[in-house]
């Protein structure tokens, strides 16, 4: 009988946080995923015995997760999350209430009643300074303490009799129980790479790695390259240090061998990208399968990779090497990553395999195998589900070892059942639009791969450097390498600690040159990142609003006075999610809330637009759909009309205060929310003598 054989590649990475000169961590957040997601993520197998994945593991991650474990990290988040609150500095004040709410509101913070009423608080303040009127040592305790354990695995949070007693708790904690959540911190992280060695032993889980530092390999090989996949696209000064390239593949494969007692022979190079010539290194440092996207695999064949020509394995061969290659499914990967949070557990594992299920009727009809790669990061969408997303995986684990027609297995054990097929050449790009231009081609991208270059070769002109010192250079360049930086510069992607990236960066540029006996040019004290005036993403309505129902806009003064909410089109630390929403204008008469949804493009054929209207505590929704260049009410009593944009009028209780948010939904998925999390509000009651 033909068996789809599901392939689950979690890649687990974080940045190197790391000051090697100061020996301080910059961030935290290799410490915050290591107690939620490197252990809960492998840990939830031991439940389900049949179903056996691959864990991408990327060395310059595990070694701080190694250093957290033995305590020897110096990490000041940690450090001042533990200091008394009576004796917390005015600075340490400020640095906890600027850093210690970074985390997803609605499934993290008001999980916690205590936590949410605190971030209420400091947003209603506006600033950690004006904050710390509020807060006493009392709230600042209770917020050091809740800000951890919304990290904690669920694991600990459902079965440690001390973790669930401090959770019961909730509020006015003490310096025991702030004792009590450092303890359980380090017990935690010490537990992550024993049970990924446990399931390894067992053959449960297979260890693929990236290189050491996470570099974008056909970069570091010739950064030139970048214009293959783009054209014309604006480059920097030609970087070209193959070398380098193996260095940090062969630091990988050393460190996970060492770390558990088996070279892999898997790899996940850093973003999926891959070239012909990093291929052949990689072959060469002794990597026998490697993995990327169907998107690269598009471009590599000319053709549409569709189910029947992405769920296949191949070997790619070239100049006597040789390497064996799957390509991840796309869409199916980014539905779990952007699109699951927003369903039940249920219906989420029900989607998922259907899909997997109609995607490969055929092949199985014609007794063909078949191989389904889902790869995608592995800790930083959990922060959107439901309880770190462990009830959506129980439901679609259980279904899967449910299947008779389905198996999870390791990368390598679907090689050995499958035959692949033969390419001869790889198109250069990435996972993300089977380019590279999230890394390159951007001012600030370029900017970085210029200092980095320059870095490069004073480190090559440099002399009479003692040996240690020299070597303190080059591991600095290493880190220099790595993709994350370049991941925060130029227009994709937006961070509340990106201004601490571009820093952290230079930094370690500035490191190398110290390490030289160098002076650090001047540049590197210059920010990389542009000066930006950003715009505020809402601005409050001002006036009442009047508008015709029609999907055009009738004059200048028809929405004059409306809200305005800019969907803000930057991404955060995942990629993927596409924005179909520019901005939503929104006011109100006495009696009716008018809407205006401003569409990227075209508005999206089969989209549905839910509109969820609360007063006096009652939630009421009205569907529209739009479908053939019209707008369809489906549900409630709004009004609506779609043609350059979409316009909606939804009564109103009058003088009752309102609050709305929207839900965008596409062919019974979840899009987005907008706003994410909050919802807007509107004023119903008219200014006095408005209409003279």
């Amino acid at each position: 009988m033909a068996k789809i054989n599901l392939c689950f590649l979690w890649h687990m990475h974080q940045p190197f946080y790391k000051d090697l000169v100061s020996g301080e961590y910059r961030l935290p957040w290799t410490r915050m995923h290591a107690l939620k997601d490197y252990y809960g993520m492998v840990k939830i197998l031991e439940e389900f015995p049949e179903i056996r994945q691959t864990f991408n593991l990327v060395p310059s991650m595990m070694v701080q997760v190694e250093e957290y474990a033995r305590g020897e990290a110096r990490d000041p988040f940690l450090a001042v999350a533990l200091k008394p609150a009576e004796h917390l500095t005015p600075e340490e004040q400020r640095f906890i209430l600027h850093n210690f709410f970074m985390a997803n509101p609605a499934r993290m913070i008001y999980r916690y009643p205590r936590y949410g009423e605190l971030y209420t608080a400091f947003q209603a303040q506006g600033s950690p300074e004006q904050a710390r009127g509020v807060f006493g040592p009392q709230e600042f305790r209770d917020l050091q303490i809740l800000s951890q354990v919304a990290w904690f695995d669920e694991e600990f949070l459902d079965k440690d009799q001390e973790v669930q007693a401090l959770v019961a708790k909730g509020s006015k904690f003490s310096l025991e129980d702030q004792a009590l959540m450092g303890r359980k911190q380090r017990e935690i992280i010490s537990l992550v790479i024993p049970q990924y060695k446990k399931l390894a032993e067992s053959g449960q889980i297979e260890i693929s790695t990236t290189p050491f530092y996470h570099p974008i390999l056909p970069l570091l090989c010739d950064s030139d390259i970048a214009t293959i996949s783009h054209p014309f696209v604006p480059l920097p000064p030609r970087f070209c240090y193959p070398q380098d390239a193996r260095v940090q593949l062969e630091m990988a494969r050393d460190y996970i061998t060492k770390t558990f007692g088996v070279a892999p022979v898997g790899l996940w190079p850093s973003e999926g990208s891959v070239s012909d010539q990093a291929l052949q290194i990689a072959a060469a440092v002794g990597f026998q399968w490697a993995a990327t996207d169907n998107g690269v695999l598009d471009r590599t064949l000319h053709r549409a990779a569709t189910p029947d020509v992405t769920y296949k394995p191949y070997l790619w061969t070239q100049q006597n090497r040789s390497m064996r290659m799957i390509f991840r499914d796309h869409l199916l990967s980014d539905r779990i990553g952007f699109v699951y949070q927003g369903m039940s557990p249920e219906a989420a594992a029900q989607d998922f395999l259907n899909s997997i299920n109609e995607n490969c009727k055929g092949m199985l009809a014609a007794g063909r195998d078949v191989l389904v790669p889902i790869i995608l990061d592995g800790e930083n969408a959990w922060e959107y589900y439901e309880k770190s997303g462990r009830a959506f995986f129980r439901e679609l684990y259980s279904r899967i070892q449910n299947d008779r027609h389905m198996e999870a297995v390791t990368v390598s054990e679907a090689f050995r059942r499958m035959q692949p097929e033969p390419i001869d050449h790889i198109f250069p790009g990435s996972w993300i639009g089977a380019n590279f231009d999230v890394w390159i081609g951007a001012e600030e991208d370029n900017k970085s791969w210029r200092l980095l270059l320059e870095a490069r070769q004073a480190y090559d002109r440099a002399v009479d450097v003692p040996e240690e010192r020299r070597k303190q250079a080059y591991e600095e360049l290493l880190i220099s390498e790595g993709s994350d930086w370049n991941w925060w510069y130029g227009p994709e992607h937006d961070s509340a600690n990106r201004i601490e990236f571009d820093q952290i960066y230079r930094e370690h540029l500035a490191n190398v040159y110290k390490a030289l006996g160098v002076p650090p040019p001047p540049e590197l004290s210059i920010p990389i990142l542009k000066t930006e005036v950003v715009q505020a993403a809402h601005t409050p309505p001002s006036s009442p609003v009047h508008a015709r129902v029609n999907g055009k806009i009738d004059s200048y003064f028809e929405w004059m006075g409306a809200g305005i909410y800019r969907v803000d089109s930057r991404q955060g630390a995942m990629h993927g999610k596409r924005e179909y929403v520019r901005e939503v204008h929104y006011g109100s008469s006495e009696d009716t809330l008018y809407l205006r949804v401003d569409f990227t493009g075209e508005a999206l054929e089969g989209l549905e637009i839910q509109v969820l209207l609360r007063q006096e505590g009652a939630d009421t929704v009205s569907v529209i759909k739009v479908s053939g260049g019209m707008a369809t009410v489906t549900s409630g009593k709004a009004q609506a009309a779609y043609r350059d944009i979409l316009e909606a009028a939804v009564p109103l209780q009058p003088g009752v205060p309102a609050e709305f948010q929207l839900s965008l939904w596409h062919d019974g998925l979840p899009v987005e929310a907008i706003p994410p999390q909050e919802k807007l509000k509107v004023t119903v009651e008219e200014p006095l003598g408005w209409w003279n």
